[in-house]
């Protein structure tokens, strides 16, 4: 038995991006993306570490919606909050943050009902309040990336 089992949760990549870009974003296509702050709240019921670690990597295959405007020049992620759960609760968080924000329709939602994980916002204080706030809806304790001593390499 693993006596430190991989921690597990939800979490919220702070994303900004520098300039106006048009992103083809694998079979759903171009989209167009404004200069601002994007929210995109994700699940790692197996690995938080890991998952966090592969989304700040540059070295990855593209898989998810993410991971294409990730690879953008001018994406960068700046702050990760997540809180540490074995509950299902992405599609929770996403639903209050939608509340507030605009989404991207189907962007990092194909495998649930709901409209987007990714959301928009004019800058990233407003993104990182929004995650916030939605994790205190939800009762949930909330850590930044400082937390899991994380470091992009």
């Amino acid at each position: 038995m693993n006596p430190n089992p991989p921690l597990t949760g939800i979490y919220c990549l702070i994303i900004n991006l520098k300039e106006k870009s048009s992103i083809q974003i694998g079979r759903k296509g171009k989209i167009a993306f404004q200069e601002g702050c994007y929210v995109y709240v994700g699940s790692a019921l197996n690995s938080l570490t890991a998952r966090i670690k592969r989304h700040l990597s540059d070295d990855k295959k593209l898989h998810w919606h993410i991971d294409y405007l990730l690879q953008n020049s001018n994406a960068e992620i700046v702050d990760v909050i997540f809180t540490l759960t074995t509950e299902r609760l992405e599609c929770k968080v996403a639903q209050e943050i939608s509340e507030k924000n605009m989404g991207i329709s189907g962007f990092g939602s194909s495998d649930c009902q709901c409209p987007a994980h990714l959301f928009y916002f004019e800058n990233c204080n407003k993104a990182r309040d929004a995650c916030q706030n939605a994790f205190e809806v939800l009762g949930q304790e909330n850590e930044t990336l400082k937390y899991l001593n994380i470091l992009k390499s």
